[in-house]
Protein backbone atom coordinates (compact mmCIF):
# COMPACT_ATOMS: atom_id res chain seq x y z
CA UNK A 1 0.00 0.00 0.00
CA UNK A 2 1.45 3.35 -1.02
CA UNK A 3 0.35 6.34 1.03
CA UNK A 4 1.33 9.69 -0.41
CA UNK A 5 0.11 13.00 0.98
CA UNK A 6 2.11 16.02 -0.03
CA UNK A 7 0.07 19.27 -0.16
CA UNK A 8 1.43 22.25 -2.07
CA UNK A 9 2.20 24.30 1.03
CA UNK A 10 4.66 21.58 2.13
CA UNK A 11 6.69 21.95 -1.06
CA UNK A 12 6.71 25.71 -0.54
CA UNK A 13 7.79 25.24 3.08
CA UNK A 14 10.81 23.19 2.04
CA UNK A 15 11.95 25.91 -0.34
CA UNK A 16 11.61 28.53 2.40
CA UNK A 17 13.54 26.36 4.86
CA UNK A 18 16.48 26.05 2.48
CA UNK A 19 16.61 29.83 2.22
CA UNK A 20 17.07 30.33 5.97
CA UNK A 21 18.82 27.14 7.07
CA UNK A 22 22.31 28.61 6.69
CA UNK A 23 21.49 31.11 9.46
CA UNK A 24 20.39 28.43 11.92
CA UNK A 25 22.56 27.26 14.82
CA UNK A 26 20.50 24.22 15.77
CA UNK A 27 17.58 22.22 14.37
CA UNK A 28 14.91 20.92 16.73
CA UNK A 29 12.95 18.03 15.27
CA UNK A 30 9.77 16.94 17.01
CA UNK A 31 9.03 13.26 16.40
CA UNK A 32 6.42 10.79 17.65
CA UNK A 33 7.88 8.58 20.40
CA UNK A 34 5.76 5.67 19.14
CA UNK A 35 7.39 5.81 15.68
CA UNK A 36 10.74 7.60 16.08
CA UNK A 37 12.12 6.48 12.72
CA UNK A 38 8.94 6.75 10.66
CA UNK A 39 8.20 10.23 12.00
CA UNK A 40 11.74 11.40 11.25
CA UNK A 41 11.69 13.37 8.01
CA UNK A 42 14.61 12.52 5.67
CA UNK A 43 14.29 16.02 4.24
CA UNK A 44 15.34 17.41 7.62
CA UNK A 45 18.53 15.33 7.51
CA UNK A 46 19.27 16.91 4.14
CA UNK A 47 18.58 20.39 5.49
CA UNK A 48 20.83 19.85 8.54
CA UNK A 49 23.70 19.21 6.08
CA UNK A 50 22.68 21.91 3.61
CA UNK A 51 25.63 23.24 1.56
CA UNK A 52 28.05 21.14 3.61
CA UNK A 53 27.16 22.87 6.88
CA UNK A 54 26.55 20.34 9.66
CA UNK A 55 23.87 21.71 11.97
CA UNK A 56 23.36 20.11 15.40
CA UNK A 57 20.00 18.36 15.81
CA UNK A 58 17.85 17.91 18.92
CA UNK A 59 15.20 15.21 18.59
CA UNK A 60 12.22 15.72 20.89
CA UNK A 61 10.40 12.40 21.20
CA UNK A 62 6.94 13.72 22.04
CA UNK A 63 3.96 11.66 23.27
CA UNK A 64 6.30 9.54 25.39
CA UNK A 65 3.35 8.62 27.61
CA UNK A 66 1.84 6.71 24.66
CA UNK A 67 5.02 4.81 23.80
CA UNK A 68 6.75 1.81 25.36
CA UNK A 69 9.35 3.41 27.70
CA UNK A 70 11.91 0.62 27.21
CA UNK A 71 11.79 1.03 23.44
CA UNK A 72 11.96 4.83 23.76
CA UNK A 73 15.20 4.40 25.73
CA UNK A 74 16.60 2.27 22.89
CA UNK A 75 15.75 4.97 20.38
CA UNK A 76 17.40 7.67 22.47
CA UNK A 77 20.60 5.63 22.57
CA UNK A 78 20.32 4.98 18.83
CA UNK A 79 19.96 8.67 17.92
CA UNK A 80 22.79 9.76 20.18
CA UNK A 81 25.26 7.48 18.41
CA UNK A 82 25.53 10.53 16.14
CA UNK A 83 27.72 13.04 17.99
CA UNK A 84 25.76 15.97 16.51
CA UNK A 85 22.41 14.65 17.77
CA UNK A 86 20.74 14.61 21.17
CA UNK A 87 17.36 13.09 22.01
CA UNK A 88 14.83 13.79 24.75
CA UNK A 89 11.59 11.94 25.51
CA UNK A 90 8.80 14.19 26.76
CA UNK A 91 5.06 14.74 27.16
CA UNK A 92 4.03 18.12 25.78
CA UNK A 93 0.52 18.16 27.23
CA UNK A 94 1.56 17.89 30.89
CA UNK A 95 3.34 20.25 33.26
CA UNK A 96 6.11 21.47 30.98
CA UNK A 97 8.26 23.51 33.35
CA UNK A 98 11.03 20.94 33.84
CA UNK A 99 10.90 19.82 30.19
CA UNK A 100 11.16 23.42 29.03
CA UNK A 101 14.28 23.98 31.10
CA UNK A 102 15.83 20.78 29.75
CA UNK A 103 15.18 21.89 26.16
CA UNK A 104 16.59 25.39 26.75
CA UNK A 105 19.72 23.99 28.40
CA UNK A 106 20.14 21.41 25.64
CA UNK A 107 19.94 24.12 22.96
CA UNK A 108 22.65 26.10 24.73
CA UNK A 109 24.78 22.99 25.18
CA UNK A 110 24.57 22.20 21.45
CA UNK A 111 25.77 25.73 20.56
CA UNK A 112 28.27 26.54 23.36
CA UNK A 113 30.11 29.34 21.53
CA UNK A 114 27.01 31.47 21.14
CA UNK A 115 25.47 30.54 24.47
CA UNK A 116 28.53 31.75 26.36
CA UNK A 117 29.13 34.83 24.19
CA UNK A 118 25.66 36.28 24.85
CA UNK A 119 24.81 36.09 21.16
CA UNK A 120 21.32 35.08 19.99
CA UNK A 121 20.93 31.40 19.22
CA UNK A 122 18.84 30.71 16.12
CA UNK A 123 16.87 27.48 16.39
CA UNK A 124 14.54 26.07 13.75
CA UNK A 125 11.82 23.72 14.95
CA UNK A 126 10.49 21.14 12.50
CA UNK A 127 8.33 18.07 12.47
CA UNK A 128 5.87 16.10 10.41
CA UNK A 129 2.15 16.79 10.92
CA UNK A 130 0.39 15.85 14.14
CA UNK A 131 3.43 15.17 16.35
CA UNK A 132 2.62 18.00 18.78
CA UNK A 133 5.06 20.61 17.48
CA UNK A 134 2.67 23.52 18.03
CA UNK A 135 1.92 22.39 21.59
CA UNK A 136 5.66 22.36 22.35
CA UNK A 137 6.12 25.83 20.85
CA UNK A 138 3.32 27.26 22.98
CA UNK A 139 4.80 25.61 26.08
CA UNK A 140 8.28 26.98 25.34
CA UNK A 141 6.92 30.48 24.72
CA UNK A 142 4.51 30.22 27.69
CA UNK A 143 1.76 31.73 25.58
CA UNK A 144 -0.45 30.65 22.71
CA UNK A 145 1.45 31.40 19.52
CA UNK A 146 1.10 28.35 17.32
CA UNK A 147 -2.31 26.99 16.37
CA UNK A 148 -2.93 23.56 17.87
CA UNK A 149 -5.08 20.88 16.25
CA UNK A 150 -5.63 17.14 16.14
CA UNK A 151 -5.35 16.94 12.36
CA UNK A 152 -2.28 17.19 10.13
CA UNK A 153 -1.23 20.41 8.39
CA UNK A 154 -2.46 22.97 10.94
CA UNK A 155 0.61 25.22 10.75
CA UNK A 156 1.08 26.51 7.18
CA UNK A 157 3.62 29.34 7.47
CA UNK A 158 6.88 30.18 9.18
CA UNK A 159 6.94 32.39 12.25
CA UNK A 160 9.59 33.72 14.63
CA UNK A 161 9.30 33.38 18.41
CA UNK A 162 11.63 34.97 20.98
CA UNK A 163 12.35 32.63 23.89
CA UNK A 164 14.26 33.15 27.11
CA UNK A 165 18.08 33.02 27.32
CA UNK A 166 18.41 34.90 24.02
CA UNK A 167 17.07 32.01 21.93
CA UNK A 168 15.12 32.77 18.77
CA UNK A 169 12.85 29.97 17.59
CA UNK A 170 11.73 29.71 13.98
CA UNK A 171 8.57 27.67 13.48
CA UNK A 172 7.87 25.84 10.22
CA UNK A 173 4.85 24.01 8.79
CA UNK A 174 4.61 20.30 9.43
CA UNK A 175 5.96 18.62 6.31
CA UNK A 176 5.98 15.14 4.90
CA UNK A 177 8.19 14.03 2.03
CA UNK A 178 7.20 13.30 -1.58
CA UNK A 179 7.85 9.56 -1.53
CA UNK A 180 7.73 7.12 1.40
CA UNK A 181 10.07 4.30 0.38
CA UNK A 182 9.44 2.12 3.44
CA UNK A 183 5.90 0.74 3.21
CA UNK A 184 5.95 -0.08 6.94
CA UNK A 185 6.53 3.58 7.71
CA UNK A 186 3.53 4.52 5.59
CA UNK A 187 1.29 2.25 7.66
CA UNK A 188 2.71 3.56 10.95
CA UNK A 189 2.20 7.17 9.91
CA UNK A 190 -1.39 6.30 9.07
CA UNK A 191 -1.95 4.49 12.38
CA UNK A 192 -0.75 7.44 14.47
CA UNK A 193 -2.68 10.04 12.46
CA UNK A 194 0.21 11.84 10.74
CA UNK A 195 -1.70 11.35 7.48
CA UNK A 196 -5.31 12.48 7.20
CA UNK A 197 -7.78 9.67 7.71
CA UNK A 198 -9.52 10.57 4.45
CA UNK A 199 -6.36 9.60 2.56
CA UNK A 200 -6.36 5.93 3.58
CA UNK A 201 -8.47 2.83 4.11
CA UNK A 202 -9.19 2.08 7.76
CA UNK A 203 -9.40 -1.67 7.23
CA UNK A 204 -5.91 -1.90 5.68
CA UNK A 205 -4.43 0.16 8.52
CA UNK A 206 -6.26 -1.85 11.20
CA UNK A 207 -5.10 -5.15 9.64
CA UNK A 208 -1.48 -3.97 9.79
CA UNK A 209 -1.88 -2.77 13.39
CA UNK A 210 -3.55 -5.95 14.64
CA UNK A 211 -0.94 -8.14 12.94
CA UNK A 212 1.80 -6.18 14.71
CA UNK A 213 0.05 -6.27 18.10
CA UNK A 214 -0.52 -10.00 17.70
CA UNK A 215 3.25 -10.44 17.43
CA UNK A 216 4.68 -7.71 19.69
CA UNK A 217 1.99 -7.10 22.34
CA UNK A 218 -0.28 -10.18 22.42
CA UNK A 219 -1.18 -9.83 26.10
CA UNK A 220 -2.28 -6.19 25.74
CA UNK A 221 -4.33 -7.10 22.69
CA UNK A 222 -6.06 -10.07 24.30
CA UNK A 223 -6.65 -8.39 27.67
CA UNK A 224 -8.12 -5.19 26.27
CA UNK A 225 -10.53 -6.92 23.89
CA UNK A 226 -11.24 -9.94 26.06
CA UNK A 227 -10.01 -12.47 23.51
CA UNK A 228 -9.39 -16.08 24.42
CA UNK A 229 -6.16 -17.92 23.64
CA UNK A 230 -7.38 -19.29 20.29
CA UNK A 231 -8.60 -15.90 19.10
CA UNK A 232 -5.29 -14.07 19.37
CA UNK A 233 -2.68 -16.86 19.16
CA UNK A 234 0.32 -16.34 16.90
CA UNK A 235 -1.15 -18.71 14.29
CA UNK A 236 -4.58 -17.03 14.26
CA UNK A 237 -5.59 -15.18 11.09
CA UNK A 238 -5.74 -11.39 11.43
CA UNK A 239 -9.23 -11.26 9.94
CA UNK A 240 -10.43 -13.73 12.57
CA UNK A 241 -9.04 -11.52 15.35
CA UNK A 242 -10.70 -8.41 13.91
CA UNK A 243 -14.01 -10.23 13.55
CA UNK A 244 -13.74 -11.48 17.15
CA UNK A 245 -13.20 -7.89 18.30
CA UNK A 246 -16.17 -6.81 16.18
CA UNK A 247 -18.42 -9.36 17.88
CA UNK A 248 -17.16 -8.34 21.33
CA UNK A 249 -17.86 -4.66 20.60
CA UNK A 250 -21.14 -5.14 18.75
CA UNK A 251 -19.81 -3.85 15.42
CA UNK A 252 -22.44 -5.72 13.41
CA UNK A 253 -24.44 -5.21 10.25
CA UNK A 254 -27.88 -6.54 9.45
CA UNK A 255 -27.97 -10.30 9.67
CA UNK A 256 -25.20 -10.38 12.30
CA UNK A 257 -22.37 -9.81 9.82
CA UNK A 258 -19.26 -8.02 11.13
CA UNK A 259 -18.96 -4.35 10.10
CA UNK A 260 -15.25 -4.42 9.19
CA UNK A 261 -15.04 -0.68 8.55
CA UNK A 262 -16.61 0.16 11.92
CA UNK A 263 -14.46 -2.20 13.96
CA UNK A 264 -11.34 -1.10 12.05
CA UNK A 265 -12.00 2.53 12.99
CA UNK A 266 -12.54 1.47 16.60
CA UNK A 267 -9.21 -0.40 16.76
CA UNK A 268 -7.20 2.45 15.20
CA UNK A 269 -8.76 5.15 17.38
CA UNK A 270 -8.33 3.11 20.56
CA UNK A 271 -4.67 2.68 19.72
CA UNK A 272 -4.29 6.44 19.25
CA UNK A 273 -5.95 7.05 22.61
CA UNK A 274 -3.51 4.58 24.26
CA UNK A 275 -6.35 2.67 25.92
CA UNK A 276 -4.55 -0.57 24.97
CA UNK A 277 -1.44 0.54 26.87
CA UNK A 278 1.94 2.08 26.06
CA UNK A 279 2.80 0.65 22.65
CA UNK A 280 5.65 1.51 20.28
CA UNK A 281 5.31 0.46 16.66
CA UNK A 282 8.99 0.10 15.76
CA UNK A 283 12.41 -0.61 17.25
CA UNK A 284 15.89 0.26 15.93
CA UNK A 285 16.51 -3.41 15.05
CA UNK A 286 13.22 -3.68 13.14
CA UNK A 287 13.99 -0.58 11.13
CA UNK A 288 17.52 -1.78 10.33
CA UNK A 289 16.05 -4.92 8.70
CA UNK A 290 13.42 -2.88 6.86
CA UNK A 291 16.01 -0.50 5.43
CA UNK A 292 17.94 -3.42 3.96
CA UNK A 293 14.72 -4.62 2.31
CA UNK A 294 13.99 -1.11 0.99
CA UNK A 295 17.48 -0.82 -0.51
CA UNK A 296 17.00 -4.18 -2.22
CA UNK A 297 13.64 -3.09 -3.67
CA UNK A 298 15.18 0.13 -4.96
CA UNK A 299 18.04 -1.82 -6.51
CA UNK A 300 15.64 -4.19 -8.27
CA UNK A 301 13.54 -1.28 -9.55
CA UNK A 302 16.64 0.38 -10.99
CA UNK A 303 17.68 -2.88 -12.67
CA UNK A 304 14.20 -3.26 -14.18
CA UNK A 305 14.24 0.34 -15.33
CA UNK A 306 17.65 -0.16 -16.98
CA UNK A 307 16.47 -3.40 -18.62
CA UNK A 308 13.44 -1.59 -20.11
CA UNK A 309 15.67 1.15 -21.49
CA UNK A 310 18.00 -1.39 -23.07
CA UNK A 311 15.08 -3.30 -24.56
CA UNK A 312 13.68 -0.06 -26.00
CA UNK A 313 17.05 0.76 -27.59
CA UNK A 314 17.20 -2.67 -29.22
CA UNK A 315 13.71 -2.25 -30.70
CA UNK A 316 14.65 1.19 -31.97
Amino acid sequence: MAIQWYPGHMHKAQKEMKQVIARMDVIIEVIDARIPYSSTNPVIAELSNFKGLVCPVIKLMNKADLADPEISALWQQHFELNQNTRALALIANQNFTSEKRKIIELIKKMVPTKATADKPVNAMIMGIPNVGKSTIINALAERKIAKVGNEPAVTQRQQRIDLEDNIILYDTPGILWPKIENENSAYRLAITGAIKDTALSYDEVAFYLVEYLQSAYPELLSTHYGLDENQFAAQAEVIDIIEAIGRKRGSLKAGGRIDIDKVSKLIVHEYRQAVLGQISLETPDMVAVELIEVEEKIRLKEEQKLARKQAFKKRS
